[in-house]
């Protein structure tokens, strides 16, 4: 239950008290500011509790964004303010330093908003609700009240709510093909009490009966493959318009929506390659390289915002040039879907799968994923070289984190941080490239089973350590983590492919399946500032040094079936302990009351 505490007079014809019931609260009333403080202490310290004017005007859905959104501590807007458990013990000093100060006994003005003024001169963060059109007042006089009336008649409240129910910035197929119409979904859903998290289940359910309909190998399998796969994306939607239509954010929704995207997209990837072996053809060498592109592509997404989060004198000429772009409307939309974002990806893959075969899909994909990572990462490059900026401890430390390094490049890491200290600033991601390159393309050029993979291999975990010998704070270091990527996954393909094999290309999709998603609950646990999964948990995966070496030496020690099986077992393996520890941290951050998130998702 959440309490508010009306303080001042009541205004004779005011709706605010049915408005704060509608909402969930508790009412509570307040004469003064004495009153008001006896009230706030007695609110139990689990719950959220608002001090609103007695005479505030202004829209239902105004209250709603201030006082219920539950990602902040602490919120306000004019005429109201609201603390969670986590923000009361400010609430309450400045409460008291309010009531001190103006001898408890009056109410001068509004109460709400002089607390808000003492939060901020206390250097409180307060969040306070980009309002727009909507209205919030505290009107000082009868003709003021009449004028904010009016004000609040003259503004359709559900219009507001329904159009920031939509993502400000969206691809060009999401924004006029699917939220159009979408937003009325999440409304709908809203008013049958159906949570984000149950839209975000029912999406991930419909791609994968998607990813089945793939699987028969039939055109009337593939069209309706094709179908719900878009009816996925719809949902996909839905659920994050449903979570800011109903300001339901949630630490576990977040997880689930960010999750089940890359659990559908490649769910769907494996049943286009089923299909086509039912039909004779094998594909799986491009479903599993689409998947590995796909991954990498998200890594240098992710790599860079870190890198970037909080980074100092961050301008550049090629930051100022896209700027200077956005004020021309339609460059902006042709930007945003030359990098083929999931709504323009997933629109391309479900036709193409209807009307053609799933090999000239996999093709359609891999062109358009690589051209559109290499517009990305050189404008990303670009814009790291011409900015003069200073990389902060924090961007460092997720860095590593993301780089995922086991013991074995760690060990080398320490051994090597003397001589690193005397190598230029920017040779960490040459470093990693180096050694990346020469264990995929030794892999590439030697026999199945010989011994060269495993000397490779070792040459990259030695790389791989030196590359982290120091903090990666360098202009372009945030490339190191998606190099270590693609050197990993890269290597299984080849081996795999190498081993000409009925199903060492499945189990290889497998294994990067689930080292992928361990990959991406460390960017969502960093993004939550939870920090990187648990040290015992690297050790038993062996980081990404360990898992290349692993594969290389099972490839020289086995037979080509004993190698199948052998990357069979180690991806259920993987699979099996990163999401135990995964959910058991999802789980637990949700029921323990971390602070709510939403993730809005990536574009690519």
């Amino acid at each position: 239950m959440s309490t508010a505490i009306l303080t001042g007079q009541p205004v004779p014809g005011s709706s605010i008290e049915a408005d704060l019931r509608s909402l969930g609260f508790d009412l509570r009333t307040a004469a003064d500011a004495a009153e008001a403080e006896t009230l706030l202490a007695e609110v139990p310290g689990d719950e959220r509790v608002a001090l609103v004017d007695a005479r505030f005007v202004g829209h239902v859905h105004a209250l709603r964004l201030g006082l219920t959104d539950p990602r902040f501590p602490l919120a306000g807007i004019p005429g109201a303010v609201t603390a969670q458990p986590a923000g009361r013990q400010a609430l309450t000093r400045a409460m008291a330093r309010e009531n001190s100060a103006g001898g408890g006994t009056t109410l001068v003005g509004s109460l709400a908003d002089r607390i808000l003024t003492a939060l901020d001169a206390d250097g409180t963060g307060v969040h306070r609700p980009e309002l727009g059109s909507l209205v919030a007042a505290v009107p000082a006089d009868p003709q003021a009240r009449n004028e904010a009336r009016q004000s609040v008649a003259d503004v359709d409240d559900e219009a507001v709510r329904l159009k920031s129910a939509v993502k400000a910035r969206d691809g060009f197929f999401t924004t006029y093909c699917i939220s159009p119409y979408s937003r009325y979904i999440a409304r709908w859903c809203a008013r049958r009490g159906l949570t984000p998290n149950q839209v975000t289940t029912a999406s991930l359910i419909t791609a994968l009966i998607a990813a089945a309909c793939a699987a028969t190998g039939t055109r009337g399998g593939f069209v309706a493959a094709g179908a719900l796969l878009i009816a996925s994306f719809v949902l996909d939607c839905t659920d994050g318009q449903l979570a800011r239509y109903s300001l339901q954010y949630s630490t576990l929704g977040a997880w689930l929506d960010a999750t089940f995207d890359r659990a559908k997209e490649y769910a769907y990837y494996a049943g286009l390659a089923l299909g086509a072996a039912r039909g004779g053809d094998d594909v799986w060498a491009l479903a599993l390289g689409a998947m590995v592109l796909q991954t990498c592509r998200h890594v240098v997404d992710f790599s860079f915002n870190e890198a970037n989060h909080d980074a100092t004198a961050n301008t550049s000429p090629t930051a100022a040039l896209s700027d200077k772009l956005d004020s021309v409307g339609w460059t902006v939309w042709v930007r945003r879907m030359i990098v083929l974002p999931i709504g323009e990806r997933w629109a391309m893959i479900a036709v193409l799968t209807a009307v053609t075969t799933p090999r000239i899909t996999f093709y359609a994909l891999l062109i358009g994923c690589a051209f559109a990572a290499t517009y990305t990462t050189a404008g990303r490059v670009l814009r790291s070289l011409t900015r003069k900026a200073r990389r902060t401890d924090r961007a460092a430390g997720a860095l590593a984190d993301l780089a995922d390094s086991g013991p074995l490049a760690q060990g080398f890491a320490e051994a090597l941080k003397k001589p690193a200290r005397r190598l230029p600033g920017f040779t960490a991601p040459v470093i990693a490239l180096l050694g990346a390159l020469a264990v995929v393309l030794t892999a590439a050029l030697t026999d199945f089973g010989g011994p060269w993979p495993v000397v490779a291999a070792l040459g990259y975990a030695l790389t791989s350590g030196l590359a982290i010998a120091r903090p990666l704070k360098g202009a372009l270091d945030w490339l190191v983590p998606p190099i270590f990527r693609a050197a990993e996954y890269g290597t299984v393909l080849v081996l795999a492919a190498k081993a000409d094999l009925n199903g060492a290309l499945p189990a290889a999709f497998g294994l990067v399946a689930a080292v992928a998603y361990h990959h991406y609950d460390t960017v969502y646990r960093i993004r939550g500032d939870a920090g990187a999964p648990p040290a015992w948990l690297m050790r038993s995966i062996g980081g990404h040094e360990g898992r290349t070496l692993l594969v290389t030496v099972l490839v020289a020690l086995l037979t080509a079936s004993q190698f199948k099986v052998a990357l069979t077992a180690l991806a259920v393996a993987v699979a099996l302990v990163v999401l135990v520890e995964s959910i058991r941290f999802w789980v637990g951050a949700h029921q323990g009351g971390a602070p709510a998130v939403h993730d809005e998702g990536e574009t690519a």
